[in-house]
């Protein structure tokens, strides 16, 4: 971008200060409480302790990011144990995700990512001061780049994947708001489509290092939680609709209850577990599934049950165990335009998935994951319960799909490795910083133009034009 079009966008940002402040808000009082802490972090006001000098700064916007991120943490983890990590997030259901997974590692700290105003942005990397800054997937801010530039701090996109629709979406843009290719060291793409879209947008130093999550493992305690609940259900089967969006619980349930007029009256349905993806639309759940006479219950406040005919999945971090518990999977936001949601997890867990006919953002891994009948792709709601009825009621189908998914994953893992030997340079401290070390001094390269750190509520001036 030209210094003028930096200006106006600086200008944007410090007009909407307000409104975002009270949106934080008012997402705290409709969505969740999350959205009301550590405001002042967004604005790039943040405190990093001392001793934590010179992190990974990795940038995890939601859940789906955090948990593909994961893997890479613990990998950096290991192989550097003296190397601090920032995790930053923008979502509370994102931040929670991570909290459950890191919360006891004192080297691995979490904060709000910071709102990309130049001032905030700066504001940040001052008081953190990151060594390298590793975006997940698709995260790409504007004056993010502009600040790492400035201060030399290296940028590598991670686990990145851009689809077609956002790969047109970006070009649209890019007259008006573009990214400055320039500053990211490296992108770290998933699929070879991948790559091939960020080289047309400008992209130079992209390499292919594979999928994050087919190196994610259950974690055996929320494996053995999902076993503990199939107990509570002795023979009867359960069927997780997972992730699911605003309106596809009323399209699934509307597809559901046609099905049920079908069979006859003896026969015994399964338990439906309703696992929405953002759990602060519960409420809104349960009024639906209320309005429909269902028998149903909340996880938060009962086990499953024989005499239920919906389990209400509010908890936040374990979609493992709800996978562990059910024979089947319905894959949320494939079902109405919102462009699919991740089926690793359910392959991994043994709960073959069944996406619907919007999976934009996950296109190549379905279409993969079709080849190898790891994953099922129906074009409706009632032709992907048929399915899944099929994968509760033969155990030799289910058996199938479970060990293609296996040899799905296995297949495809490696991912970690690669991109750890990728962004390894970034990471290893220079001699420079060895030596230092060994003096007690840890040294920074400051901003070549400082911007002022952001007031707790006045937005700092934009940069004036030269």
């Amino acid at each position: 971008m030209t210094v003028r079009t930096y200006h106006i966008y600086d200008r944007l940002w410090h007009w909407a200060r307000p409104l975002l402040e009270k949106r934080l808000k008012r997402l705290a009082e409709s969505l969740h409480p999350g959205y009301a802490e550590g405001i002042a972090e967004r604005f790039g006001v943040v405190t990093w302790p001392e001793n934590l000098a010179r992190p990974v700064w990795v940038h995890a916007v939601s859940v789906g990011e955090t948990r593909a991120a994961q893997p890479l943490i613990a990998a950096i983890r290991r192989q550097y144990p003296s190397l601090p990590v920032l995790l930053t997030h923008m979502t509370p259901t994102g931040r929670e995700t991570g909290a459950n997974a890191w919360s006891s590692d004192p080297l691995v700290r979490q904060a709000w990512a910071p709102y990309d105003h130049s001032a905030w942005v700066a504001a940040f990397v001052a008081a953190t001061r990151p060594r390298a800054l590793l975006l997940m997937e698709t995260e790409l801010w504007p004056n993010w780049l502009r600040v790492a530039q400035e201060t030399a701090m290296p940028v590598a996109l991670i686990n990145a994947r851009l689809s077609e629709r956002s790969f047109r979406r970006y070009r649209r843009w890019q007259r008006w708001l573009p990214i400055a290719w320039e500053a990211l060291t490296l992108i770290a793409a998933q699929t070879a489509d991948d790559a091939e879209r960020f080289r047309e947008l400008g992209a130079k130093h992209v390499v292919v290092t594979g999928n994050l999550k087919f190196d994610q493992t259950p974690n055996p305690e929320l494996v053995a939680l999902g076993k503990s609940w199939q107990r509570h259900l002795g023979n009867r089967a359960a069927l997780v609709w997972a992730s699911t969006r605003d309106g596809e619980e009323k399209l699934l349930l509307d597809a559901w209850e046609r099905l049920l007029e079908t069979f006859p009256p003896q026969w015994r349905a399964p338990l439906l577990v309703i696992v929405p993806r953002h759990p602060e639309r519960c409420d809104a759940v349960g009024a639906l599934l209320t309005q429909r006479r269902y028998q149903w219950a909340r996880r938060s406040e009962t086990l499953p049950n024989p005499g239920l005919d919906v389990w209400l999945g509010d908890s936040l971090g374990e979609m493992t165990a709800y996978y562990t518990l059910a024979r089947a999977a319905l894959i949320g936001g494939s079902w109405k335009p919102f462009g699919g949601q991740n089926p690793l997890e359910a392959i991994a867990a043994g709960c073959p998935p069944v996406v619907g006919p919007h999976v934009f953002h996950f296109a190549e891994l379905v279409t993969t994951g079709r080849r190898s009948r790891a994953i099922v792709q129906c074009p409706d709601p009632e032709a992907g319960l048929r399915y899944a009825l099929r994968l509760l009621h033969s155990a030799e189908l289910h058996a199938e799909h479970v060990a293609q998914g296996a040899l799905f994953l296995a297949a495809h893992r490696g991912a970690t490795e690669r991109t750890m030997a990728t962004v390894a340079p970034l990471l290893t401290p220079s001699a420079a910083e060895r030596d230092s070390a060994a003096d007690g001094v840890t040294p920074f390269t400051l901003p070549r133009t400082t911007h002022p750190p952001a007031p707790n509520r006045t937005p700092p001036a934009a940069p004036p034009r030269p």
